[in-house]
């Protein structure tokens, strides 16, 4: 008994010496505080030739984290103004306090998003840092910078001829070449970029063709066997396979971006498709609104498969317009839409414009665009 007495006694003893025994406290991480930015330049319009130099140097503050500051991982953003970095690009940094980049990779950037060549754009930048674990993210102050892409070589050399033809047997005129025109050839919408809308067979294939009748020179693919490639991928010239055309007949909008090296293939699907004919009615034109209407004076001429033009018509300011498919038909019409410039089926009454005169008019269903020209 007296053993046990002692053994009871012991332990209680250790338990008190142990509950008044106080821990070391838990370490505390300091909140940091916001870094502050810099740029080296806030315009910035590289050349060509200066691709490889330095375009841009950011720098920032200490956030003063309760850590080693190698430990510390800073986030540089990058995105166009009014986005609120949403879609912005990021480079992390550890362990120093600011990055530079060059003038290509500033460009790569800008081209991302889409940007035309040799024209400004205001871009908005900061620094994100934290802990390496991302815990306690602090933002810096948002620069504001005015940064102009400056133009690189497209990935696919452009047609000499500037002009492209559809062939195959995905198209109306099958492999016959040369091919039918004004149905069969491209628009041309920037230095880059053709469009065509065209009326395709399903499940078959077809070439691009920078001469008409001649197969000597052709834009292609690598491999037509790829999933996916019938509604778009990379093309190259004179490369080995046809494009697989879509899988079912319809309208189909051709995109062929030689700057990215990449082609699209989207089904047309706007209310009234593509029309053969356009024709103009209005009090705005000489034949005011009688439909039909005359022609061959109010008919416009087709240039290609996007495209068509009425070189010259006598307008009166004031007064108003629409575009018919179909000559004498009041049931399908293209009007004015939401944007001056633009059509749509079904829209209101384009207005002419505000001096009378006699005008070039151009119709374009790549972009829905309409173009009046004064003479």
């Amino acid at each position: 008994m007296r053993i046990q007495h002692l053994i009871l006694s012991a332990a209680v003893a250790a338990l008190g010496f142990a509950a008044c025994t106080k821990l070391d406290p838990l370490p505390q991480y300091g909140l940091g505080v916001d870094p502050v930015a810099a740029a080296s330049s806030t315009t910035i319009a590289p050349a060509p030739a200066d691709s490889l130099k330095d375009a841009l140097t950011v720098s920032w503050t200490d956030p003063k984290y309760a850590t080693d500051t190698n430990n510390v991982k800073y986030l540089v953003q990058i995105d166009s103004t009014g986005r609120n970095f949403s879609r912005a690009v990021t480079r992390e940094v550890q362990g120093r306090r600011s990055t530079t980049f060059t003038a290509r990779e500033l460009n790569n950037i800008l081209l991302g998003y889409g940007f035309e060549f040799n024209k400004p754009y205001d871009m908005d930048l900061r620094v994100v840092s934290s802990y390496a674990n991302n815990n306690e993210k602090r933002n810096s102050n948002t620069i504001k910078i005015k940064a102009t892409p400056y133009k690189i070589p497209p990935r696919v050399a452009l047609p000499v001829t500037g002009k492209l033809f559809l062939v195959g047997d995905a198209s109306q005129g099958g492999w016959n070449n040369p091919v039918p025109v004004p149905t069969q050839e491209f628009t041309r919408v920037d230095e880059t970029t053709w469009v065509g809308i065209f009326t395709m067979n399903g499940g078959k294939q077809y070439l691009v063709l920078p001469e008409n009748g001649s197969w000597s020179t052709k834009y292609s693919v690598a491999n037509n066997s790829l999933a996916g490639l019938s509604a778009g991928g990379d093309f190259n010239f004179n490369a080995p396979d046809n494009f697989p055309g879509p899988a079912a007949n319809g309208q189909y909008k051709v995109t062929l971006d030689f700057q990215s090296g990449k082609f699209k293939v989207e089904p047309f699907t706007q209310q009234h498709g593509l029309p053969t004919d356009i024709f103009i009615v209005g009090d705005a034109t000489p034949g005011g609104w009688n439909n039909p209407v005359p022609v061959p004076s109010q008919r416009f001429t087709r240039i290609n498969a996007t495209t068509w033009e009425m070189p010259s018509l006598a307008l009166t300011s004031g007064k108003k317009f629409l575009l018919l498919p179909e000559n004498g038909n009041w049931g399908k019409k293209f009007g004015e839409g939401a944007t001056s410039g633009f059509f749509v089926p079904e829209g209101s009454d384009i207005p002419a414009p505000s001096t009378s005169g006699n005008y070039k008019i151009t119709v374009n269903f790549a972009d829905n665009s309409i173009k009046m020209a004064k003479l």
